[in-house]
């Protein structure tokens, strides 16, 4: 009720609301449907303006009345494959009506006394993040937050992440036994040796909704829609997504066999200690959620920091042999990192290339702490 009442009466933008609609006016204001909702030819919504969603509030209404079942089998799914097709598209009434949702169990792994648990395979992002922490179990944590030392180990844990996406990955996505392998024991310790010996020797010694209520129950939730295609379904309010522009379809060897399930890098995470959520946290961000989240992770649970200030750590980001290291970093470490060999990549302000990150903290005392990312 909320949310329809939200839609159908307007919110008014704030201003990162409305810097992420210049960001994707392009394709919010590609066709007729989307002009109407963010603003005619000559001028999208700015902060201040009021963006309402009537034909949303409707459809709203409709699915609290007729249930989930109408998008794929009702009238809702017929306005949808009719529209998508008239103008090319390939989604079918039999495509919506075949959906079926899959219940996994969670990818698990052990670190720092904690259990991370995280979307399993197919998707990619939770089975990497949890290699990462496992590594830096073996590990341990390579000096205090923003120090070079601990970037380095961050970009080289990054590195060991990308190298497991070859090989056999994108077969055992889908065939089973990623897990395992990646984070057994021996593959464990045979990664971080490989990758110990890349680090200074000054060395040794990832939209999300994060929840918990008042009897600890937790819940990690990341949904996308990519940026969007700009496909708005007349008189629905529903904008369709792009999610076969993900780069992780990559990560199969090509875009997978029709009736497949597509892999995502989304996370969304909980860290439990002794069998009780201590961390929520998930985050958007394309290929660099995972690393928005790892680090997120490390920080709280490595780091001891609490989730505001882990949230709000300028992070790094390795794309290929180069190092993006994000605003509010220490100059200084950056050129010990640089020293080391490390090509990086120094952006001058915090920026949402970095992640988007939400969060909630539960205390051993039972209190909470939440941050969303001011990204």
């Amino acid at each position: 009720e909320p949310a329809i009442e939200l839609a159908r009466a307007g919110v008014v933008l704030t201003k990162p609301q409305a810097y992420l609609h210049a960001i994707l006016d392009l394709i919010l204001r590609h066709m007729d449907e989307g002009r109407e909702i963010y603003g005619p030819d000559d001028k999208r919504l700015v902060a201040g303006d009021r963006l309402v969603m009537a034909d949303l509030a409707q459809t709203l209404e409709r699915l609290a009345e007729t249930g989930a079942d109408d998008l794929y089998r009702g009238e809702l799914a017929h306005a949808l494959s009719a529209h998508v097709r008239k103008h090319g598209g390939e989604i079918t009434t039999q495509d919506l009506a075949e959906y079926r949702v899959i219940t996994r169990r969670p990818v698990r792994a052990s670190f720092l006394g904690h259990d991370y648990e995280s979307n399993p395979p197919p998707s990619t992002g939770g089975v990497l993040i949890g290699l990462g922490v496992r590594l830096v179990d073996r590990m341990r944590v390579a000096g205090p937050p923003g120090s070079a030392e601990a970037m380095a180990q961050l970009v080289e844990i990054m590195r060991e992440q990308e190298a497991a996406r070859g090989g056999a990955f994108g077969r055992e996505l889908y065939r089973g036994g990623l897990a395992r392998r990646l984070l057994d024991d021996d593959e464990v310790a045979a990664i971080a040796g490989r990758l110990q010996g890349r680090l200074p020797e000054l060395q040794r010694g990832t939209t999300h909704i994060a929840v918990v209520d008042g009897r600890g129950n937790a819940a990690s939730l990341t949904a996308s829609t990519g940026s969007g295609s700009g496909v708005i379904v007349p008189g629905t309010g529903i904008q369709l997504n792009n999610m076969l522009g993900e780069f992780d379809l990559s990560a199969t060897g090509g875009i997978p066999a029709p009736g497949s399930r597509f892999t995502s890098g989304m996370a969304p995470t909980v860290v439990l200690r002794d069998g009780r959520p201590r961390l929520v946290v998930g985050s958007a961000g394309s290929l660099r959620l995972r690393g928005a989240i790892f680090q997120v992770v490390v920080n709280v649970v490595g780091q001891g920091l609490g989730v505001e200030e882990a949230i709000e750590r300028p992070r790094v980001h390795l794309d290929e042999n180069q190092v993006h290291c994000e605003g509010g970093n220490d100059p200084a470490e950056l050129d010990r990192l640089e020293s080391w060999g490390y090509e990086l990549a120094r952006w001058r302000r915090r920026n949402l290339f970095f992640g988007g990150v939400a969060g909630v903290e539960l205390h051993e005392d039972g209190t909470l702490a939440a941050a969303g990312d001011p990204r």
